[in-house]
C-alpha cells in the first residue's frame, strides 16, 4: 500500500511537469473525424434555425453535443479556408488568397498553384504522435485543371486517401472525366458523400489498434445541387433549383446520420470527437435563407461569408445539449485544438495564428488573446465578388465584440458591434473613432506583412 502511495505521489508529479498533453496520452485518445462540407451557410441547418429541408440528423449531433454560435472560417472561399484549417495559419501566409485554379488564374491572385508542403500540418503533427490518417472527399489545396505538379497526399501526412478531381491524386471512381463531376463517373455526384461516409468507416474498421484522424469533406451542398430521382420526388413543390437543393441536403443529413450510427456498430461512439462546420459561406440561393439572414454571402467577408455552423460531438468528454454563444471560434484554431486533444505536440519553430480552443470544446467558453484575420480581392479581374450591399472591402480584423473592415489602401472603413448588430447594419466607425483607427491599423499592418506573389 505504501509503494502504491508513493508511485501516485510520482506519477501526480511528472502530470504537473509534462502538463495536459501528458494526462492526455494516458487516457484512450480519441479518434478525430473533421468533417468539412462545402459552401454550406450559416441558415442551412435546422439547429441554426434552417427552414429549407429538414436535418434530424445533424439537429441529434448538435443535441448530443455543443453548438458554437461564433465560429468563423478563415476565408470567405474554399482552398484558402481549407489552407487555413490545414496549418493552423491565415492563408495568405502561405500565398492561398483564392480558389485554386489554372497557373495564369492562380498568378492572377498572386497565390501559389498548391499548399507547400513544407507548411505545418495537423495530419503530420497526429501522425508523428502515433494516429493513423485519412483524407475523403475535397482537397481543393493543389491539383486539377493544369496544375500536374501538386504534392501527393502522403506529403502532407495522410497515410490513406480518396479524392476528388480538385486534388493531386483523384480517385478513378469520381473522376471519368477531366473535371470536377461527370454524369460518367462511376460513383454518381448524389452517392459521393456516401462513398466518403463508407471510406470512412472501412478505414476505422481497419485501424482498430491506434488512433485516427480523418478529413472527411464531402463536396455537398456545392453547386450544381444533382440529387437522385427517388429523393428529390420527396420534394415536388417549389422552383426546380431549390427542390433540388432540399433533396441534396436531405441526403446529406442521411448520411451524417450513417456514419454516426456507424461509429456506434464499431464500438468507438465514445472514443471518438466529430467535428462539423463548412469551408465558406452559402451563395445567395433561395431569398438568402441558406446565410441565415447575415449580410454578405460566399466570397464576402461580412458575416453571411464567414459564419458557419460548427458542431462538436464526444460522448462523455464534450457536454451534451449545450449551445456555446460566448466563444469566438475560428478554423486556424482546430490544429492546436486537435493536438491538444490528442495529446500531440505542435510543431517547433512555427507561430500559429490560432489559440488551443480545447476547453471550449470541452464546454468552458473562452476568451480570445489573439485578433483574428481575414483577406480576400486583390483586384478586380481574377477574384468573383457579390453584387450591391454584399461586397465588402477586402481585409477584416475581429477583435472581441468589434469587427472592422477596410480597403488595403484605406478606403471605406466599416465598424460593427457584432454583440448589438449580428447583421452589420450600422456602421460605427465614426461614433467610434478611436476604436476604428486602432483596428485599421492593425488590420492594414497585417496585411502590409503578408508575403507578396510567389
Amino acid at each position: 500500500m505504501k509503494r502504491r502511495r508513493v508511485l501516485t505521489v510520482v506519477l501526480l508529479g511528472v502530470a504537473a511537469v509534462m502538463g495536459p498533453a501528458w494526462a492526455v496520452r494516458q487516457e484512450r485518445r480519441p479518434h478525430i473525424i473533421f468533417i468539412l462540407t462545402d459552401d454550406m451557410g450559416f441558415g442551412d441547418l435546422g439547429c441554426y434555425g434552417g427552414k429549407l429541408a429538414p436535418t434530424p440528423n445533424l439537429d441529434r449531433m448538435a443535441a448530443e453535443g455543443l453548438l458554437f454560435m461564433q465560429y468563423t472560417s478563415a476565408s470567405p472561399v474554399c482552398s484558402p479556408s481549407r489552407t487555413g484549417a490545414t496549418t493552423g495559419m491565415f492563408p495568405a501566409r502561405w500565398r492561398i488568397t483564392s480558389y485554386l485554379q489554372t497557373r495564369a488564374g492562380n498568378r492572377g491572385c498572386e497565390q501559389a498553384d498548391f499548399l507547400d508542403p513544407k507548411a505545418p500540418t495537423v495530419a503530420r503533427a497526429l501522425k508523428e504522435a502515433g494516429y493513423a490518417t485519412a483524407h475523403f472527399g475535397k482537397w481543393h489545396m493543389g491539383g486539377g485543371r493544369d496544375v500536374k505538379d501538386a504534392p501527393p497526399f502522403s506529403a502532407y501526412g495522410f497515410d490513406e486517401h480518396a479524392g476528388t478531381w480538385e486534388s493531386p491524386e483523384p480517385h478513378p471512381d469520381l473522376t471519368a472525366t477531366d473535371w470536377i463531376w461527370s454524369a460518367r463517373d462511376k460513383v454518381p455526384r448524389h452517392a459521393r458523400t456516401a462513398f466518403f461516409v463508407d471510406r470512412t468507416l472501412d478505414f476505422l474498421r481497419r485501424r482498430k489498434d491506434r488512433p485516427c484522424y480523418v478529413n472527411l469533406w464531402p463536396d455537398d451542398t456545392h453547386a450544381p445541387y444533382v440529387p437522385a430521382e427517388e429523393r428529390l420526388a420527396a420534394y415536388p413543390d417549389g422552383p426546380e433549383a431549390e427542390r433540388k437543393f432540399r433533396a441534396v441536403l436531405d441526403e446529406y443529413d442521411r448520411q451524417i446520420g450513417r456514419l454516426l450510427a456507424g461509429l456506434k456498430d464499431l464500438g468507438i461512439d465514445r472514443d471518438t470527437l466529430v467535428v462539423f462546420t463548412s469551408d465558406n459561406g452559402a451563395a445567395p440561393d433561395f431569398r438568402g435563407l441558406r446565410n441565415g439572414g447575415l449580410r454578405g454571402q460566399k466570397v464576402s467577408l461580412y458575416e453571411g461569408g464567414i459564419r458557419m455552423p460548427f458542431i462538436a460531438r464526444w460522448p462523455g468528454r464534450v457536454p451534451a445539449g449545450r449551445v456555446d454563444a460566448e466563444t469566438v471560434l475560428t478554423t486556424v484554431d482546430l490544429f492546436p485544438t486537435f493536438c491538444a486533444l490528442a495529446g500531440a505536440s505542435l510543431p517547433k519553430d512555427v507561430t500559429f495564428d490560432g489559440e488551443d480552443m480545447s476547453g471550449a470544446l470541452r464546454g468552458k467558453p473562452a476568451v480570445r488573446s489573439k485578433p483574428v484575420f481575414w483577406e480576400y480581392g486583390r483586384n478586380e479581374k481574377f477574384f468573383g465578388y457579390p453584387k450591391g450591399t454584399g461586397r465588402s472591402p477586402n481585409v477584416a480584423v475581429r477583435e472581441g465584440k468589434w469587427k472592422l473592415l477596410v480597403n488595403a489602401d484605406g478606403t471605406r472603413v466599416e465598424l460593427y458591434d457584432l454583440d448589438a448588430d449580428l447583421r452589420e447594419a450600422e456602421n460605427l466607425a465614426e461614433k467610434n473613432a478611436d476604436v476604428a483607427a486602432r483596428l485599421k491599423e492593425k488590420a492594414l499592418a497585417w496585411r502590409r506583412a503578408l508575403p507578396g506573389p510567389p
